[in-house]
């Protein structure tokens, strides 16, 4: 019999600013979908290894930024939580990422099935538009197979898009950190599952994700010749390469959504 259990009941706080759902009340989500934030994005990310100085939880450091630039970009859309665990290989017997020590692996038709069951339920809440967006290779295949699933079976109702775009960016695309000479083609390439400009994406979530401290003590603050020392200067660039990739993926998005509305 409590009042704010009722669906009609005013919110008795401000609006957060917060885009995430599990950071707002459901009274929270049910007004921004009465103001218009009717699309929901679903990230997917990993636990795998990333080399000697990144964690394994990469990419959803990763999408803890990125889905949040995106979100507020396009300006009417909240971010689900992250899909933290997706195929990494085959479990037993081991193949695939499942090699490394720390990978959590699924196998794809559990995948595939959570993607179906939360956009499912993002669709009965009252979101319009449903879209996928995945950090790592690995993951681009079940979404693309969901996004499919999912828009034969609600033919038009709602939309379901997977944004494979994110992941592989668009030939022609501007290097954000080629732009600015922060890499040239003379630099070279430490050969683990790293690079500058993941690396400086995860600072952007929490420099000890990429061990900064530990590695400025040590004289290993540099991935692929490329120095992250500075950690001022460092969180400037993490900003424009998020921006950069955000900017881009909420374009794409409107365009998709305004091509199923065609």
């Amino acid at each position: 019999n409590n009042e704010y259990n009722c669906s009609d009941t005013p919110n008795p706080l401000p609006a957060t600013d917060s885009v995430w759902l599990e950071e707002m009340t459901w009274m929270d989500v049910r007004d921004a979908l009465i103001a218009g934030k009717t699309t929901a994005i679903i990230s997917t990310g990993g636990i795998e290894p990333n080399g000697p100085w990144l964690v394994t939880g990469k990419h959803n450091y990763v999408l803890r930024a990125n889905c949040d630039a995106i979100a507020r970009k396009l300006g009417n859309a909240v971010c689900a939580p992250i899909f933290e665990l997706v195929p990494e290989g085959g479990i037993e017997p081991q193949s695939g990422h499942m090699r490394s020590p720390g990978t959590i692996s699924l196998r794809q038709e559990t995948f595939e099935a959570m993607l179906t069951d939360a956009a499912h339920s993002l669709k009965m809440h009252g979101f319009k538009n449903i879209i996928f967006i995945g950090d790592s290779g690995g993951n681009q295949t079940g979404m693309a197979n969901v996004a499919e699933a999912l828009s034969a079976q609600w033919d038009g109702e709602v939309a379901a898009i997977h944004i494979p775009e994110y992941y592989r960016t668009p030939p022609g695309t501007p290097n954000v950190l080629r732009d600015l000479g922060v890499i040239t083609d003379d630099m070279p390439n430490d050969g683990i599952h790293d690079g500058a400009a993941i690396t400086l994406n995860m600072m952007l979530t929490d420099p000890s994700s990429v061990r900064w401290s530990e590695r400025v003590k040590t004289g290993q603050a540099i991935i692929n010749g490329v120095s992250i020392a500075d950690l001022g200067e460092s969180l400037k660039l993490a900003k424009a390469v998020s921006d950069a990739r955000a900017e881009r993926t909420a374009e794409v998005i409107k365009q998709r959504i305004a091509e199923r509305q065609q």
